[in-house]
């Protein structure tokens, strides 16, 4: 498959594979925690199943292991940075499902995000961002990877990306992200923004930081939760560069874990926040214990 259509696949695959799942596995689609001061709120568009041919670097034991019915979970969430003076919108999701709903929820509406900073550029998104051609955030300042920019920029087939930066062009800001490990400042106070290269080109994470407590919001870093985290070696289909994403992806585990950095992602099933330990129970390198509900705020 060409790189210039994996960004409709993936849109297709996970709206075309939404279930019940997001009934009966996830009937909320919002909840907030506290970053120090901040406070960061998941936004779900709810979840589906992918089936465990789009993986590979997998093994049949690591398979009956952890995907024992051959499938795994997975979600598309954006997240919500509130600072007390600004908002901060991390990546949009499709937008056209309840990405507004969910921000409506928060008294949040499309003229009061401030800020909007993205993962990088797949369909599922950047797709929140246009409406009839438009500029959905109307004052956002939008924040892109220059490695992010530049790939899709040179890319065919790519005029929803083109619009996007036509559409925010007198607020698009690109920047360098920071090393892992890094105390760089590349962004504003409190957040960072970190190289992450190998799912795409330019494949940003962010790290929030507020009166000494941290959050990593990684993006795509993981698709299959179930695997990935216990065999991070495991890579998915709509890596651009399947070596490039494992070595990230072992990088930040590593990281996070070590320093005890609780993790955000975009396809991580609700409430999408959580932990990290060296090990586990189930003998993998890594596990992960989500966030309890009983910790929203």
């Amino acid at each position: 498959m060409k790189k210039s259509l994996l960004l409709l696949f993936i849109a297709a695959f996970l709206m075309n594979h939404s279930t019940a799942l997001n009934a009966a596995v996830n009937e909320e689609t919002v909840i907030t925690f506290a970053i120090g001061s901040y406070q960061i709120s998941t936004l779900s568009e709810g979840g589906g199943n992918g089936k465990a041919d789009m993986l590979s670097g997998t093994t049949d034991d690591m398979l009956k292991k952890y995907l024992p019915d051959g499938t795994f979970k997975i979600q598309t969430n954006a997240f919500l940075v509130k600072t007390g003076d600004k908002n901060i919108l991390i990546d949009a999701g499709y937008g056209e499902r309840n990405l507004s709903d969910n921000l409506n929820s928060l008294d949040v509406t499309e003229d009061k995000i401030d800020i909007i900073l993205l993962t990088h550029m797949h369909g599922d998104h950047i797709g929140g961002l246009l409406k009839d051609g438009k500029a959905v955030f109307p004052n956002a300042e939008l924040y892109v990877s220059q490695a992010e920019h530049d790939y899709w920029i040179s890319t065919d087939n790519n005029a929803n990306i083109q619009n996007i930066f036509e559409a925010y062009k007198s607020k698009l800001h690109l920047f360098e992200p920071a090393d892992l490990g890094s105390d760089k400042q590349n962004l504003f106070p409190g957040f960072q923004g970190i190289k992450a290269y190998g799912h795409t080109p330019g494949h940003t994470v962010f790290m929030i930081e507020s009166d000494g407590s941290r959050m990593l919001v990684w993006g795509d870093i993981t698709h299959a939760m179930d695997i990935q985290i216990p065999c991070p070696e495991v890579t998915i289909s709509f890596d651009v560069d399947p070596a490039k994403a494992k070595e990230s992806r072992a990088k930040i585990l590593e990281y996070v874990a070590k320093n005890k950095i609780r993790i955000a992602g975009m396809h991580i099933m609700f409430p999408s926040v959580g932990d990290i330990r060296s090990g586990g129970e189930s003998g993998g390198t890594y596990s992960f214990t989500p966030a309890c509900l009983c910790e929203g705020i």
